[in-house]
């Protein structure tokens, strides 16, 4: 019997045969999302990632760093056999990407199983998301934290907001349907500014209480309903600071984790160095100051060589779209002036 995973692959290589292998990857999880029996074929020749009540399972390397646990079909399966688990347990999976060659990735949250017995089987360890962050690099943690956040929203949403019925999920679990209707629920994020405060020659950073030690960071807010990005980067700047921005330039996105699935729109806001004096909200932040480039410079190298021990200002690890903000205000003000 002919594999359906493998004609699935070889009908979209043929028929994108002149495009990139990124239009290959899309159009062959949108097949397994809108096609429930070639998921369930995609998923027993799948590798899996790992989850314990929503912790990343993560292995150290040679090299001390860190990387996130990915096992073959067949290994799961073995893993849950030798833990006496039900094997019916690899179908709550979800689908989370594929490689260029068609080997579909799905991750799986092993609660039910003992967190401990797992890890010794594994030779690996569960980490908290948070830290997982601080550990994992630049290509890994956004695929972490879109697994992640795909199972907390599959956990949370077993039941319709509206009618109280329960959902049930496709095979991808790209969504959910309400029994006995029509009504489908796709995961959501919420819309958070995250804006990195200059006044020309100093940029403004924060830190709120529930921080690590030393750490600081942009200044962040959830938008509220009805607020445009402008809109909210004014308010949340002038509730947390007290300070009056005269304009925005947008940066870039990206999804966060924290607290529960934000997408982070970044963007830089000018205030005027003649009215520069902050007033702080204590309710929303710890601290706030500001930073020249020498402290900023020295901060971002503290960051890249900090070892769990906090002694010095640091910043967010460098996926974070805070350290990108950050490290852009840098190479701004490091940039030759144009000659006259």
């Amino acid at each position: 019997m002919l594999n359906p995973v493998r004609l699935l692959v070889s009908s979209l290589a043929q028929s994108t045969r002149c495009c990139s292998g990124y239009v290959f990857r899309m159009r062959f999880l949108n097949s397994l999302k809108q096609d429930d029996e070639a998921c369930k074929a995609a998923l027993s020749h799948s590798d899996l990632m790992l989850f314990h009540s929503l912790k990343p399972l993560l292995k150290k390397n040679k090299d001390r760093s860190f990387s996130s646990v990915r096992l073959q079909y067949d290994d799961v399966k073995s893993l849950l056999q030798k833990l006496g688990t039900d094997l019916s347990l690899i179908q709550d999976s979800v689908l989370i990407g594929s490689s260029e060659r068609g080997t579909a990735l799905f991750c799986l949250d092993l609660a039910s199983v003992d967190a401990a017995a797992i890890e010794e089987v594994g030779g690996a360890k569960f980490v908290d998301l948070r830290k997982s962050f601080f550990l994992l690099s630049d290509s890994e943690a956004p695929l972490v934290a879109k697994a992640q956040a795909l199972l907390r929203w599959h956990l949370t949403h077993t039941f319709c907001s509206f009618s109280g019925k329960s959902t049930k999920r496709n095979r991808a679990g790209s969504h959910r349907i309400t029994e006995g209707s029509e009504v489908v629920h796709y995961p959501q994020m919420s819309p958070v500014v995250i804006a990195l405060v200059h006044d020309g020659s100093r940029c403004l950073l924060g830190r709120q209480i529930s921080f690590p030690a030393g750490l600081y960071s942009a200044l962040a807010g959830f938008c509220d309903m009805g607020e445009t990005v402008e809109e909210a980067v004014r308010r949340e700047v002038a509730e947390e600071v007290g300070l009056e921005v005269l304009s925005i330039t947008y940066s870039g996105s990206q999804h966060w984790p924290f607290p529960n699935s934000s997408f982070m729109i970044g963007c830089f806001a000018s205030v005027s160095p003649a009215h520069s004096e902050l007033c702080i909200d204590h309710s929303e932040l710890e601290d706030a100051r500001w930073f020249d480039l020498a402290q900023i410079q020295t901060g971002l190298q503290s960051s890249a060589t900090k070892k769990g021990l906090p002694v010095v200002t640091w910043f967010p690890p460098p996926h974070a779209i805070a350290h990108k903000l950050i490290r852009e205000w840098v190479e701004l003000q490091t940039q030759a002036p144009p000659p006259h």
